[in-house]
């Protein structure tokens, strides 16, 4: 795989694990009662706060598991088959947009919760920069390259929410509904991948 092919492929599977225009119609419906510079300030606030949990699952998250004793291989098939489940409840379930928008009626803090976590530094993809980032599989670049193409995905997730009134009149919440969906069957197969490499490696040490 060459790097281009390689730039793309992170980008796709970080952008299904973030999900950035699933979490439109949750930003819509946390600040409908704020000013337009309040809603400036939460998006701002919700993607530093999802960028500073994504990093700390990169920087910490391998360190962690090996203080744990837990090989990483195992952690890939657990992390393939939680990711699994998460893009099955985004194709069969409860669509991103429609699950994260019922928990807004006890929120107090909406910019962190439950716009930072979980709907864009969701348990997917918090697994899934760990995944990506996995010290024995990948160099300093190739991790840091990893960084990067994430922060490009919350980037774009933020100037959606500075400009998600115009974008929910475009696409509206079927339309969210669905790209949710469809980035649910990528994640899936992207899922079984990991399981699948996992227990190659797990069988053969």
């Amino acid at each position: 795989m060459n790097v281009s092919e390689d730039l793309i492929s992170k980008f796709i599977f970080l952008w299904a694990v973030i999900d950035p225009i699933g979490t439109l119609p949750v930003f819509i419906s946390a600040t409908a009662e704020q000013t337009p510079h309040e809603r400036r300030r939460i998006a701002l606030i919700a993607t530093l706060s999802a960028a500073a949990i994504l990093v700390f699952f990169i920087v910490a998250g391998e360190i962690v598991l090996l203080a744990m004793g837990v090989p990483l291989a195992a952690f890939r098939i657990a992390g393939g088959i939680v990711l699994f489940l998460f893009a099955l409840t985004m194709v069969f379930g409860e669509s991103k947009p429609e699950s994260e928008t019922k928990m807004l009626r006890s929120l107090h803090d909406i910019a962190v919760y439950p716009l930072a976590t979980p709907s864009i530094a969701s348990p997917g993809a918090m697994m899934a920069v760990v995944l990506l980032t996995e010290n024995q599989a990948h160099t300093i670049l190739d991790q840091l390259t990893t960084t990067a193409v994430m922060l490009v995905v919350l980037v774009i997730t933020c100037v959606f929410m500075l400009f998600a009134g115009a974008i929910a009149r475009v696409i509206g919440t079927g339309g969210a509904s669905i790209v949710s969906r469809v980035m649910g069957l990528i994640l899936a197969s992207v899922a079984a991948t990991s399981v699948l490499e996992g227990a190659k490696e797990y069988f053969t040490q």
